[in-house]
């Protein structure tokens, strides 16, 4: 393993270990309420930004009636709620709720820390360069994870 892929290893590493102690934390005073796959179903529905059932199986690669499954759990849950298409009625989105969002935006401070931490450390060039080479590593070498095809209608 080269620098990269081990600093890159490591990273994506502490951001998981950081979000599971944070998780860990606040299940000491409540009940832990999602699975693992419902934890993993949520984080793939936020990542589509309110996709239909549909959209969302076939992100998962699984079949229709699972994906409404998993969805109906998590909607009895509070995790997730049915929004009614304006577009076509007979279609619904799915939209995580408030609850989700508290448990979704405990790792998105965390990266706001890094960010800070990021702009205090490099000279603003170097931040500049940093976020262009973030960008492109997002945009174009990670093209097998455009969440726009799932979007797409069979």
């Amino acid at each position: 393993m080269n620098n990269f892929d081990q600093s890159l290893t490591e990273i994506y590493n502490k951001l998981r270990i950081h979000f599971y102690m944070q998780i860990f934390s606040k299940f000491e005073h409540r009940e832990a309420t999602l699975t693992t796959v419902e934890a993993f179903s949520m984080e793939c529905i936020m990542a589509l930004g309110e996709p239909t059932i549909a959209q969302f199986a076939r992100m998962m690669s699984i079949s229709a009636p699972n994906a409404a499954y998993r969805v109906s759990s998590l909607l009895q849950k509070g995790y997730v709620e049915k929004i009614q298409s304006t577009e076509d009625q007979r279609e619904h989105h799915l939209r995580p709720t408030e609850k989700y969002l508290k448990y979704y935006n405990i790792n998105n401070a965390y990266l706001k820390t890094i960010d800070e931490r990021c702009k205090e450390r490099f000279t603003p060039e170097d931040y500049k360069k940093l976020t262009e080479l973030l960008t492109v590593i997002n945009d174009e070498l990670m093209p097998e994870l455009n969440l726009d095809r799932f979007k797409k209608r069979n």
